[in-house]
């Protein structure tokens, strides 16, 4: 999967829309809040694991979060982005680095947590784009790039699932829910700060 390259044009008319929906800015704002966590976590996991597996699987997805960070950096100035991303950065990479010392199994868990959530996230975007009154061609080709991301972050959580050998355990689904809620928090802030 790869996102597709995106024109300066395309990048120009939805900065136009995007100045226009203060919800629509602090979604964004907390996407790109989101992605640069996601490129932290697979920082933290590949300096925590010496898993070849873990490494590949980190390597790999850390290509598409990095081509997602981009992507929200065309489409936010400098001043509409959350002014915590040092505190995301750090997050992120306590995310991915504390389960890489646990073992791969706690790795895929957490990025399963993680990239459920991220579906959701989006999931709830696209629908208020697409149920916007002011239906444009800017708002269409937003869609099409958040679920370009959508489906990105879709094959993680899928990667990741398919790696884990068994159900996860009354304790890891309790992980999984706090990783969950714990980025239900942070988007919480990053839409504010």
């Amino acid at each position: 999967m790869n996102t597709s390259p995106v024109s300066d044009t395309t990048i120009k008319q939805c900065l136009d829309f995007i100045v226009q929906d203060s919800t629509l800015l602090a979604d964004l704002r907390s996407d790109h809040a989101g992605e640069t966590g996601a490129v932290w976590i697979y920082k933290g996991i590949l300096s925590g694991s010496g898993d070849p597996e873990v490494r590949e699987f980190a390597s790999k997805h850390l290509e598409a979060e990095s081509r997602h960070l981009a992507l929200m950096e065309a489409l936010l100035t400098q001043s509409q982005r959350s002014s915590l991303l040092p505190l995301w950065r750090l997050a992120g990479f306590l995310t991915g680095y504390v389960p890489s010392l646990m073992g791969s199994r706690a790795v895929f868990l957490v990025i399963e947590a993680v990239e459920t959530f991220v579906e959701d996230h989006y999931l709830k975007q696209i629908a208020y784009l697409q149920n916007d009154a002011l239906r444009s061609q800017s708002s269409s080709q937003l869609v099409t790039l958040l679920k370009q991301c959508l489906e990105e972050e879709k094959h993680h959580k899928f990667d990741a699932q398919a790696r884990l050998s068994y159900s996860a355990t009354s304790l890891e689904v309790w992980l999984q829910r706090v990783i969950y809620r714990g980025s239900g928090l942070a988007v919480s802030m990053a839409r504010h700060f």
